[in-house]
């Protein structure tokens, strides 16, 4: 697999970063917005967010169609609920083979599936999915401190390519080996940032370690209900995510947590709040007990007090940690 050309699509951060990432490592890169969005508007005008500037090979696109022709990759970032209209305009523009990595996180809240699942469904066996996953924020990235991903793919050739391809002194890459795990893991760190924050906001925070113990454990109960690898809820994808989302000032997720606590607005997406109604969805599915997604949805959804609600984790029936 020779890889020349590829497209961005979204250009929050996460996907500009995305861009100017792989233009720096020397890749012809169509970053693709809507013409409406606040963000390429910004890039428009000045080629520039908050945080970055995008090198001159990046090319900027508002035009669907034209953003798919000729790419050998078409990198995916945006709000995971959006995946599914998105892979119906991909079909209608005629994206109907090739490669696509998904770097986002999340479940569909509903019918609890994987964004890969989504994928194939909406584009067919003709296109080769990937995940692009793990730890690291934008800020810091940008900062020039490197970090450790994941990419895969049930293809191997096409997780190889694509490891060998993107792999940098800034992210260094791993092969994943369990699609199942890494894309549940990924999605479910979310939540357990969102828990984190809720601690924060009321003053629990040195409960941080439990919850991060006993939330990996939670997430590889599901993981292995579903038939992936319990294993990799203990790696980059989840709990070698918890950094990045459990304690940083940048986590969206942990913010969104502690604002909420506080009675206070928080304006940005945070991808959990979707995401734990979706693995509550797969934890009816399997008959998987998880205790703290459940709690979590309780309080973001059900209106019910947060300090009584986490209290509650502690009431439970006392048993093995393993």
């Amino acid at each position: 697999m020779i890889i020349r050309n590829i497209g961005v699509i979204g250009c929050g951060r996460w996907g500009s970063f995305i861009a100017k990432y792989l233009a720096d490592l020397g890749f012809h890169v169509t970053l693709y917005g809507r013409e409406s969005s606040p963000h390429m508007q910004a890039f428009l005008t000045t080629r520039a967010n908050d945080l970055m500037r995008l090198p001159d090979n990046v090319r900027l696109c508002c035009d669907l169609k034209e953003a798919l022709s000729n790419i050998d990759v078409l990198v995916i970032s945006i709000g995971s609920q959006g995946l599914r209209a998105l892979c119906r305009e991909l079909h209608a523009q005629g994206f109907n083979s090739g490669t696509a990595v998904l770097c986002m996180k999340g479940l569909e809240i509903g019918t609890g599936k994987r964004l890969t699942t989504i994928l194939d469904e909406e584009l067919g066996d003709a296109v080769k999915t990937a995940v692009w996953l793990g730890p690291g924020h934008v800020q810091a990235f940008c900062a020039g401190i490197p970090n450790c991903m994941v990419i895969d793919s049930n293809d191997e050739s096409i997780k190889r390519a694509l490891v060998d391809a993107f792999s940098s002194t800034l992210i260094r890459f791993y092969y994943g080996q369990d699609l199942i795990g890494n894309e549940i893991g990924a999605a479910a760190k979310n939540v357990i940032g969102i828990a984190a924050g809720l601690l924060d906001g009321i003053a629990l925070s040195p409960l941080k370690g439990a919850l991060m113990s006993r939330g990996t454990r939670e997430i590889a109960r599901l993981i292995k209900a579903i038939g992936g690898n319990e294993l990799s809820a203990y790696g980059l994808c989840h709990l070698g995510d918890y950094e990045a989302t459990v304690f940083s000032p940048y986590s969206h997720n942990r913010r969104f947590g502690e604002a909420f606590a506080k009675g206070e607005q928080f304006p940005d997406l945070a991808e959990g709040y979707y995401t734990v109604r979706a693995l509550n969805t797969l934890g009816e599915q399997t008959a998987t007990e998880l205790p703290i997604c459940r709690t979590i949805e309780d309080v973001l959804y059900h209106n019910r007090p947060i300090k009584q609600a986490l209290f509650s984790l502690f009431e439970r029936s006392i048993k093995n940690e393993f």
